[in-house]
């Protein structure tokens, strides 16, 4: 199947009710029809198609250069249609959907017969999400049926958090993009693994676990006591599924080197930078809390000293550092504190540390 098009995406804006209205029933169309569209969702843009349909979601596959190891997330519009794509609904899943549902949750549940073996990469377990962006909410209310969607780019590389990222990554391969704006979380929910006790964060998120863990305690699910915790994802052998996205050693990575430094002053920058065998001038640097002159470098970036601003920025950063043609991208080392652990773990592994 050849999936490559002459002809670039059609971008469709979204920002009138008319222009929004247009933009639902013409996504829509096309999942229909089986075809994968990128839409945005509050987190990063998602490559969506219709999560009942194993031809559609394998088209997802081709298009990204996706492992066929490596599992998709169905996006729902309410809690009934989630547990349509699970065998099971159990009270926890419950509870945690009533506080943080539509978000950025990702729960790891057993799937429904309905879930074709390819989104979950073979695997018995989905992970089902309702994402908040009142575009895609909409787009799986006009279909009727969930969404597999990963994010929109090719496999391994920045998240796209608007629709030129998107253009620049899978433009010729798509037939339509739909602009909703900056994406407002900016990296990839957290998710959490169900069927396993105690449960297991798969990949850490905005959403961190200390939330989690003080949710479930509040709510009073069985077993949630102050003795409960998020156990360390467990090394899996290569050859079984893996029960999440984001679990590649490199994901996430620009196309420049990039490494995490700690500095304090431009004397101590540059004395690291010199060890990097890198070209001053071709060098970025993203910094928040030490911010050097710049004399030299290719580019100083400065995101805000606060966790959810930096989400919000970070991988945007990155696109604009690759386009600025660098070739090594340093990022200030984050401060401690759960609030930065989603964050710390996307720079880790977009680093392949």
């Amino acid at each position: 199947m050849a999936l490559k098009r002459e002809k670039l995406a059609e971008i469709l804006p979204t920002h009138t009710p008319a222009l929004f209205d247009a933009a639902v029933k013409r996504a829509a169309e096309l999942l229909r029809a089986g075809e994968v569209v990128a839409l945005p969702t509050e987190t990063v843009y998602g490559l969506a198609a219709n999560a009942l349909d194993g031809e559609a979601v394998g088209k997802i596959f081709q298009i990204k250069g996706r492992p066929a190891h490596n599992p998709i997330i169905v996006h729902v519009a309410d809690v009934a249609m989630a547990r349509r794509c699970v065998a099971e609904w159990p009270e926890a899943a419950d509870k945690l959907a009533a506080s943080f549902w539509p978000g950025p949750l990702t729960l790891v549940l057993r799937k429904s017969e309905e879930i074709p073996d390819i989104v979950t990469a073979g695997g018995e377990t989905v992970g089902v999400r309702w994402p908040s962006h009142p575009f895609i909410q909409a787009v799986i209310r006009e279909c009727g049926f969930p969404l597999a969607a990963p994010s929109a780019n090719l496999s391994n590389q920045i998240s796209p958090t608007n629709a030129n990222h998107v253009r620049e990554s899978l433009g010729n391969k798509l037939k339509l993009i739909v602009d909703g704006g900056q994406s407002q979380v900016g990296i990839e929910s957290t998710v959490l693994d169900l069927t396993t006790h105690p449960p297991q964060v798969l990949r850490p998120g905005t959403i961190h676990e200390e939330s989690l863990r003080a949710a479930l305690h509040r709510l009073g699910v069985t077993g949630a006591g102050p003795d409960l915790r998020f156990s360390p994802l467990a090394p899996r052998p290569s050859t079984e599924p893996l029960r999440s996205p984001g679990q590649l050693k490199r994901h996430y990575s620009p196309k420049a080197k990039l490494v995490m430094l700690k500095w304090c002053d431009d004397s101590e920058l540059l004395s690291q930078l010199s060890t990097l065998n890198s070209q001053l001038s071709t060098t970025h640097v993203i910094a928040h809390s030490h911010i050097p002159s710049g004399i030299g470098l290719g580019g100083v970036s400065v995101i805000p000293h606060d966790s959810e601003a930096y989400a919000r920025a970070i991988y945007a950063e990155l696109h604009r550092c690759d386009a600025e043609g660098a070739t090594c991208i340093v990022v200030e080392t984050l401060p401690a504190g759960p609030e930065w652990q989603a964050i710390a773990d996307r720079l880790r592994r977009a680093a392949g540390a």
